[in-house]
Order: structure tokens, then sequence, then C-alpha cells
């Protein structure tokens, strides 16, 4: 987000303790990065040391936690390290996902599980801790939870990765209406296909794409190219800011097709 020339934007998230899981790569980087630029201390979760160290050094601020949000006991502790660290957690954001493949007919209960684990249950008690801190505080907070546009129907390979958004959607709203007295606001992302190294992985892995794939895939969409991760990132930030003002309880489809449109 910039402001036109000679003319002095107050930070966003100035004086906001932020807590983002799976930030050490992907769009939960790109948050990291866009919330320190606006002002936040940044506390972040990862699986590899290496790599969230290497961030942490990079962006001063910022406090790296080792954390498997598929695990309870992590996702819980993530939060109280959080607190510990900073004195509070005012913003989160639930940024860490697993898109393996499965179809309903070839998905095992091993990867239902894992899906449901780390795109759902991680999600679901990340936010009970962070919720609780700022009832006791009795203070407003925000919440963005990194969704899909998967969650609407999705592809046929996506069937674990489906359900495990789509509840995740509505988890978002069901929490949105239980604490909108409390006023903490939580809202989803519904993110299109984006150009991650997660996603060149996931490509190469199990669609046999090469070094062109980006190009390839970007001169199939309506804009060119695929989404960005700095750009989800500044919308992430606008939506834990106050100058979302009392938006609670939505889902934003962050994509360039139009669901519900037909040719």
């Amino acid at each position: 987000m910039t402001s036109p020339p000679g003319v002095i934007r107050p930070a966003l998230l100035a004086d906001t303790v932020v807590l983002v899981s799976g930030g050490s790569q992907g769009v939960g980087a790109g948050v990291v990065r866009a919330a320190v630029r606006e002002g936040a201390q940044v506390a972040f979760t990862g699986r590899r040391p290496d790599v969230g160290k290497a961030l942490e050094a990079e962006l001063p601020g910022t406090h790296f936690i080792e954390a498997d949000v598929a695990q309870t006991d992590s996702a819980l502790a993530s939060v109280a390290e959080t607190i510990s660290h900073f004195g509070r957690v005012d913003a989160l954001v639930n940024s860490a996902g697993l898109t393996s493949r499965g179809t309903l007919l070839d998905t095992t209960e091993e990867l239902f599980d894992q899906h449901i684990a780390v795109n759902l249950r991680g999600p679901f008690f990340t936010m009970q801790a962070a919720v609780k801190d700022m009832r006791e505080r009795a203070v407003p907070g925000s919440i963005v939870n990194i969704i899909s546009t998967s969650e609407l129907g999705g592809q046929p390979y996506l069937a674990p990765y489906v359900a495990a958004k789509a509840g995740l959607a509505g988890l978002t709203r069901n929490a949105a209406h239980a604490h909108r007295w409390d006023r903490i606001r939580i809202n989803g992302l519904d993110i299109g296909w984006t150009q991650t190294e997660g996603e060149d992985l996931t490509q190469r892995a199990f669609h046999d794409a090469g070094d062109d794939w980006q190009e390839r895939a970007g001169s199939t969409l309506p804009m060119g190219k695929l989404g960005q991760v700095d750009e989800i990132a500044d919308f992430v930030v606008f939506l834990l800011s106050d100058r979302s003002g009392v938006v609670t309880g939505s889902i934003v489809d962050w994509d360039q097709n139009v669901f519900g449109g037909l040719d």
C-alpha cells in the first residue's frame, strides 16, 4: 500500500502484536513482511527452523516460533509464546495450510485426517487461544483466516482439502458471530490460484509441471498472471487493521474467476 507523493500515511498496524501461523514461507511470509512494514510486532510459526530463523533475522521486530499447527498442543503453545514474548496478541492470521491431493475415491483416512488437522483443527485452536487472551484483556481484536476459493466446490482431486477449507469458512462465520460483542472481528480470504514456493512444488510433484508452468498458467487466466503474494498480504493487513472498519464474518473472494458466472 502506497501513498501519493508528499503524503505520509499512518502505519496501519502501529502498536499491534500479530501472530501469523505458517508465516515462514508463501502467503504467510508475505503477511509477515507486510505487517512489519505497517508497524506491527510479529510472531510467526513454521515447521522449518532454518527458514524461520532466516526470516526472523531479515525482519527486526519479528519472533519465530517453531510449531506444527497439526498438533493441538503446538498450536496453543504458539499463542502462549507470542504472549510471553510480546505481552499480548492483538491480531491473528491463520495461514498454515496443506494442499496434498486426493479424490473422494482414493483419499485415505490418514490423508483426510492430515487435512483436517492442518487446515481446520489448527486454526480452530489457535483462534481459541487468541480470542481468550483478547477477551481476558477486554480489548478489540482482529483475525483473518486464509481459506481458498476451493471451499466453494473445488477440483475433484482436492476432496479432503475442500472439506477442511469449507469447514474453516463455516468456523470463520460462527466465531465472528459469537464474538462480535467482544469487538473481535473475524474474516476470511478465499484466495485462488497463487504463485508461491509451495504451489511450485505442488505443480511439479502432482502435475508434472515444467519450469515454464507459471507463464503457461498465467496465459490461461483473465488477468494474465496467478495471484501474487504481496497483493494478498496487503489486503490481509487491511482486514487486520482498523481501516477495515466494522467488517466481520465476511469471506472475501480473492480471485479472477467470478463464482456463479457462466459463459
